[in-house]
């Protein structure tokens, strides 16, 4: 399991929930990270509020800038390392 913040509907800081999700292994060519510091920006404020570009499918969540320690690899993986 893992913590996660999603909102299932759009509106205000408020609809922000932490949930805790089952997290699947990383496919073929993916990294897992647990991420150490997230990026949050006007575009997902806009996002979660219903009025960006583009509509969201709910539930959804935010943060898509994160930086953070590589937990597990997929096949085919050789750049990285967990740890890395």
């Amino acid at each position: 399991m893992t913590r996660v913040v999603r909102f299932h509907q759009h509106g205000g800081p408020e609809v922000l929930r932490i949930e805790d999700v089952a997290l699947s292994p990383p496919g073929s060519g993916e990294v897992q990270i647990r991420v150490k510091a997230l990026g949050l920006n006007r575009a997902e404020a806009l996002l979660r509020a219903g009025s960006y570009i583009e509509t969201p499918t709910l539930p959804s969540g935010l943060g898509l800038e994160a930086a953070g320690v590589i937990e597990a690899i997929g096949d085919g993986v050789r750049a990285f390392a967990p740890g890395d």
